[in-house]
């Protein structure tokens, strides 16, 4: 973000981030992209101790009591490292929303705190062997017997499956109920009739231990039901703001790093008797590439500010899903223009710009895809305009031929 829309604790909360990413491993980053590490869980530790999960939540249960933005600011440098350890650093920010807005006190102290701590790990099981956008047709059901719930069926794309200690996972418990009034979402231990089947191999964000789950009647303590039984909507549209949210600001570090290799290297590379920059088809894409990234970055800090700011429902789910369709579409772009400046030797191992085109291309389809993301901007802004019309001007009328009502024909 550009430093002077940040405070004084954000600016010192990005310079922490930063002085993180650097100390993390290079090897870490080359093992897990070739999986040789599936599951860092070290590296969600080293976060835990240096208090940098979750920053958005009360300090009794490890956070920070951040707002939105700052942690926008976070995201964006995590980034830098690598989709899969965005995303695993994301994942107490994730399941972490559902517990600190719909968990109990116990749930809290036994869930959110040591995952903040980085002594737990945590995943979401929301996508189905049968379906991905339709989450309300989930199939996995859970069923009342005595103080417990008995869970049964499968969830994939998991990531964090390998290692994570515990599941937020959503399960059908009224089958008769409309599809919105059906399901309830559970904390799942791993244990008993909790399976991890089998590891996903990825075209990339590679080493995160995507994973699919299969519930084989395990057993839930009844004070695991997260909210309320057949409520899980509620949660699951809650969830759309840090999943999409994280998503967004993630995907603009990652191609914010793919720019600033991309540019060095056209201040290094000479042909036809100077360094490449000097060359509007290759200065131009770095321009392009730079207000798009811009103004990514811009966008999701609104959204961001929006959500911070209490705005109506309707405004966040509408520019959040804005910010994570438009910074991950630019994310694919911007690095596309990376790799197309630098030519052949940024389609190899030499530079890290072909593992970053691999990770970038997941970003446009977990949490949302682009196409539901339009599904939800435009619904959302039709809505806010047949809403709104009395208060603005009507700009049809400012037409010379207006008066013409038997030339407009609508049917």
């Amino acid at each position: 973000m550009f430093d002077f829309m940040l405070s004084e604790v954000q600016l010192k909360l990005r310079d922490e981030v930063r002085a993180f990413v650097k100390s993390v491993p290079r090897q870490l980053v080359l093992d897990m992209d070739a999986e040789r590490v599936t599951f860092p869980r070290g590296f969600l530790e080293d976060l835990g101790a240096r208090n940098l999960l979750g920053l958005r939540f009360p300090r009794e249960y490890g956070g920070r009591g951040l707002d939105w933005a700052s942690e926008v600011v976070a995201l964006e440098e995590m980034g830098v490292l690598s989709m899969s350890l965005s995303c695993l650093y994301s994942m107490p920010s994730i399941v972490g929303e559902a517990i600190d807005k719909f968990g109990t006190s116990a749930q809290k102290e036994k869930f959110l705190k040591p995952t903040l701590a980085g002594k737990m790990a945590s995943a979401e099981g929301l996508t189905e062997p049968r379906g991905g956008s339709d989450f309300f047709g989930a199939t996995t059901v859970a069923r009342k017997e005595g103080d417990h719930y008995v869970l049964r069926g499968q969830k994939r794309f998991i990531v964090g499956a390998e290692g994570a200690d515990y599941f937020m996972v959503y399960a059908k418990t009224d089958p008769n109920a409309p599809p919105h009034k059906s399901l309830s979402a559970f904390l799942v231990e791993r244990g008993p009739g909790v399976k991890v089947e089998y590891i996903y191999g990825l075209m990339g964000t590679r080493g995160g231990g995507a994973g699919r789950l299969v519930l084989d009647n395990c057993r839930v303590p009844a004070e695991n039901l997260l909210g309320a039984e057949n409520e899980a909507a509620r949660i699951f549209y809650q969830m759309m703001i840090p999943e999409r949210m994280t998503s967004a600001a993630g995907a603009i570090g990652m191609a914010r790093a793919a720019l600033e290799v991309a540019t060095r290297y056209t201040t290094r590379r000479k042909a036809f008797g100077q360094t490449i920059n000097k060359f509007q088809a290759v200065s131009f894409k770095i321009a392009e590439s730079i207000t798009m990234l811009d103004a990514a970055r811009g966008l999701t800090y609104a959204a961001a500010r929006a959500v911070d700011s209490g705005a109506d429902p309707a405004l966040c789910r509408r520019m959040v899903s804005e910010a994570k369709k438009f910074a991950t579409e630019t994310a694919w772009a911007v690095i596309n223009n990376a790799m197309q400046v630098m030519g052949g030797i940024g389609y190899t191992r030499v530079y890290p710009i072909e593992r970053l085109l691999r990770d970038a291309r997941l970003a446009m389809i977990w949490t949302g895809t682009s196409e539901v993301m339009n599904l939800i901007i435009q619904h959302e802004y039709y809505r806010e305009l047949t809403g709104s019309a009395g208060d603005r001007r009507d700009v049809e009328e400012d037409a010379h031929d207006a008066d013409r009502v038997e030339e407009k024909v609508y049917e």
